[in-house]
């Protein structure tokens, strides 16, 4: 893993590798979004990116930086869903072999999507296995290049490219709601920021459950916390990075959890009013603009839908559950 944090100028360059290979996906506007929360929102659909997430970007940028070595040994992930398909495809592009260790429970359609993309999936218990650990055995075993989901400098540099689309259509704004997990995609969202809207207030969102991160930003250091119980797949990371943390710390100016059934209704409406299918994670940041009492009120503020990537079925029992 690369220890040197990554700048503003690997944003621009991730944003040139991956053109013509990760969508420019759109900015969506709704009325009836504006109305419900009170502001002026901009909504960056990564749902409608390759793989139905924005971790595609990460996982391209950080491949296309391997030398021929590593590109012959192939990479190494560990990953609930979105980071394993975006790994996935980005090594099938690239022509690199890729493994990924996942857990048993994480959702059946990133398993298969993951596994559709020709990497081999390991698979672990969340609740009694290390998933770090079990990948650096299998990293040294094989020589395969660890590609972290979020604490890597051309991981983050990737994700910041998702802000720095939005910015380039939107202008500044007031505020920017993005989810956050492990911080990459949070963190490359601070280095765009503060160059492009140094007004912006940038705030990241967790699930109550997961709130490792707002623990950290008020104590001044990573606290790692237990596997949290949420629906929010995507935020189940159970501490920041040091390279995360440490932009997350210079950039953000605050870090807010919501809970679930936040997460469920916010689904709702986006099904309802925007016609967008969106997954627990990728809610976050509407929770926040609506629930968590933020100054957004006649704000024009940026929301990051991260993913859309759910099962289905699951799917159909939130949006019917009252």
């Amino acid at each position: 893993m690369s220890e040197v944090p990554p700048t503003y100028d690997d944003v621009v360059a991730a944003a040139s590798r991956l053109a013509g290979h990760a969508w420019r996906t759109p900015v969506l506007r709704s009325p009836a979004m504006d109305a419900w929360v009170g502001a002026e929102l901009f909504f960056k659909c990564e749902n409608l990116q390759r793989t139905g997430a924005f971790k595609f970007r990460g996982a391209f940028n950080a491949l296309a930086r391997f030398d021929a070595g590593q590109r012959r040994r192939g990479a190494i992930a560990f990953s609930g869903g979105n980071h394993a398909q975006g790994i996935a495809l980005a090594g099938q592009v690239l022509g690199i072999p890729v493994t990924v260790v996942m857990p048993r429970d994480a959702a059946a359609s990133k398993v298969e999507a993951t596994r559709a993309c020709g990497a081999q999936v390991v698979l672990y218990d969340r609740q009694l296995d290390d998933r770090e650990a079990i990948t650096l055995r299998l990293s040294e075993a094989r020589g395969l290049t660890l590609v972290p989901p979020y604490d890597h400098a051309d991981v983050i540099a990737g994700q910041g490219t998702v802000t720095r689309e939005l910015l380039e259509e939107t202008g500044p704004l007031d505020a920017l709601l993005v989810c956050q997990g492990g911080g990459g995609l949070l963190a490359g969202a601070a280095l765009v920021t503060e160059r492009l809207s140094p007004g912006c207030r940038l705030y990241g969102v967790e699930p109550e459950t997961g709130n490792h991160g707002q623990q950290s930003l008020r104590r001044g250091a990573i606290v790692h916390i237990d596997p949290p119980d949420t629906i929010a797949d995507g935020a189940r990371a159970q501490h920041l990075g040091a390279l995360t943390f440490a932009l997350i710390r210079r950039g953000v100016t605050d870090i807010v959890a919501v809970p679930d059934l936040a997460l469920i209704e916010c689904m709702r409406r986006f099904a309802q009013a925007m016609k967008l299918v969106v997954e627990p994670t990728g809610c976050l940041g509407l929770a926040a603009a609506r629930y968590a009492g933020l100054p957004v009120q006649g704000r024009r503020v940026g929301i990051v839908i991260s993913g859309g990537n759910v099962d289905l079925p699951r799917y159909a029992e939130w949006l019917s559950a009252r």
